[in-house]
């Protein structure tokens, strides 16, 4: 087997073994369909499926093109080993499940998801030849890939972002509608790169939000429609540093951080070879893991179409709701946000001193300075079902969620450095990895999540069972002892206890409900 042969060899399959489908059973029709010619037994000849076809990619991706032998993202089925080395009691599990490196993880998921990944890292590190295999895996070759390939400088300007009206229209047009742009080819590309995007103008910047936001891009009043892209940016840091900051609204866009980690001098045998031999793996990407454009259509699809649980849904809304809730931001009590204080622009460790007494170590909500927005948390839902298809699953599980959610709310969560719990022994840690961070609060938040029996005990989400199925047919009687329930709930939950932020939003959801409760008696009454 010569060298390029080898560093096109693809996994077999399966990657990932699962037990077998049921067998086909025996179908009446199957009578009628009539004999069958060897060409459509070949033409129905079952293709790879796309989620294995994605596992092949990455195993490719991790054992041929980039050497990542970094598995951060560990699932077990049974007790893993674990060992404790050095002076400070380092942890190494070795999971006894199949876990996978997030830096090819995290990038072949947006890729199937059509989402935005910024990688990040010091130079030299891989990321622009990590993002330039994503646009490989597209279809497109090497050549245009690299020739779409933005790269951000402080010269940068929208023309050379979008594109030029074209000089001769410019002079000869008597109406701005007459002058035609000559568009920038990576527009119309599905993978979009763009290198050191914290180089790029503020004003240019704009520019890219609108193509990166609402898949469109303007100039003069012209406007191209983008196709829907994966989209990979690279930054030597995640704080928005760089020649210009990085504008809070395109910072928002990013739905994961992956980061470079170091490479291991172990493998430095793979790099010799490379050299010896000229090779790089982007120029030998294998066919088989090369998708066409309804195979990331129908990837999409079947990625939106894993279920997600109602059980674990309702401890990712238990940690979710911890967050937001910051009781002395205002009188109403819909204004007791976070949101409000940074609207404010009040200095924040003013605000903390006013705190109330809560338990403070305990409160997961004293932890950071902002909560979660809708768009983050869709995006950790669709990350979540990726990962569950790309594991092979028929539903998300709540490892699903535990491994992926520190990489989607990496840029999105803001810690408090100040706050207590980052001065409890052994924390102090937590102030530089944000990753251990975010997975040590969703464990500490699952744990409470087991404290309060919400599985078995949660009245809130009983009431808006009930409430679910609709106001049709409710007659005045059913209607007013809801209305009791509900106001019965909230005078015994008023009897001493301290505000939480998960407690806040069951209150507004009960307060919500008497709403609908109250205009639909008072409906009622005009009939």
């Amino acid at each position: 087997m010569g060298l390029r042969d080898a560093f096109q060899r693809v996994s077999q399959s399966p990657t990932n073994p699962h037990a077998a489908a049921a067998p086909r059973t025996f179908d009446v029709a199957d009578l009628y369909r009539g004999p069958v010619s060897p060409a459509d037994e070949q033409s129905a000849a079952p293709a790879t499926p796309l989620d294995e076809k994605l596992r092949q990619a990455y195993f490719w991706i991790v054992n041929t093109a980039i050497i990542s032998p970094h598995y951060d993202v560990e699932f077990n089925q049974g007790p893993p080993q674990s060992f404790v080395l050095g002076d400070v009691k380092s942890r190494l599990t070795l999971p006894s499940a199949q876990s996978y490196s997030s830096y090819v993880l995290l990038p072949l998921l947006t890729f199937a998801t059509r989402r935005k990944c910024l990688f990040v890292g010091g130079p030299g590190r891989g990321k622009t030849a990590s993002a330039i295999l994503m646009g490989v895996l597209s279809g497109a070759s090497v050549r245009d890939v690299r020739r779409a390939m933005q790269h951000g400088h402080p010269q940068m300007t929208v023309a050379d972002l979008l594109g030029n009206p074209l000089p001769a229209d410019l002079v000869s047009a008597q109406r701005i509608e007459d002058i035609r742009i000559s568009w920038r080819s990576w527009l119309g590309m599905r993978v979009k790169i763009i290198d050191e995007y914290n180089r790029i103008p503020t004003r240019t910047q704009s520019a890219l939000l609108t193509v990166m936001g609402d898949n469109y891009a303007e100039i003069l009043n012209h406007i191209y429609e983008c196709p829907d892209s994966a989209w990979f940016l690279t930054a030597n840091d995640e704080q928005g540093g760089g020649t210009y900051q990085v504008i809070e609204a395109l910072r928002d866009r990013i739905d994961v951080i992956v980061q470079a980690l170091a490479f291991n001098p172990r493998f430095l045998s793979e790099l010799l070879v490379r050299i010896e031999q000229s090779v790089r793996p982007e120029e030998v990407v294998p066919r088989q893991i090369i998708f066409t454009e309804a195979e990331v259509d129908r990837l999409q699809g079947e990625i939106h179409g894993v279920p997600l649980p109602p059980e674990v849904r309702r401890r990712l809304e238990f940690f979710a709701s911890q967050f937001e809730f910051f009781e002395g931001a205002a009188e109403q009590f819909e204004y007791k946000t976070k949101d409000t204080a940074r609207l404010a622009g009040v200095e924040w460790a003013g605000l903390t001193a006013q705190d109330t007494g809560r338990d403070r170590l305990k409160d997961l909500g004293c932890q950071t300075r902002n909560g979660l927005s809708v768009r983050v948390l869709m995006t950790l839902l669709v990350y979540a079902k990726a990962l569950a298809y790309f594991r092979g699953n028929r539903i998300v599980e709540l490892d699903d969620v535990r491994q992926i959610l520190p990489f989607v709310l990496r840029d999105k969560l803001v810690p408090d450095s100040d706050a207590p719990f980052f001065d409890a022994p052994g924390n102090a840690k937590y102030r530089v990895d944000r990753v251990g961070w975010l997975r040590q609060m969703f464990d500490l938040s699952c744990a409470e999540y087991d404290r309060l029996n919400l599985d078995a005990e949660d009245p809130v989400a009983a009431l808006a069972a009930e409430f679910r199925q609709g106001l049709d047919g409710v007659s005045r009687t059913d209607a007013r002892a809801r209305l009791v329930k509900i106001e019965r709930l909230i005078a015994e939950w008023s009897k001493g206890r301290k505000l939480y932020g998960n407690l806040y939003d069951d209150l507004l959801s009960l307060k919500y409900m008497h709403q609908r409760y109250t205009n639909y008696l008072r409906w009622l009454e005009t009939q």
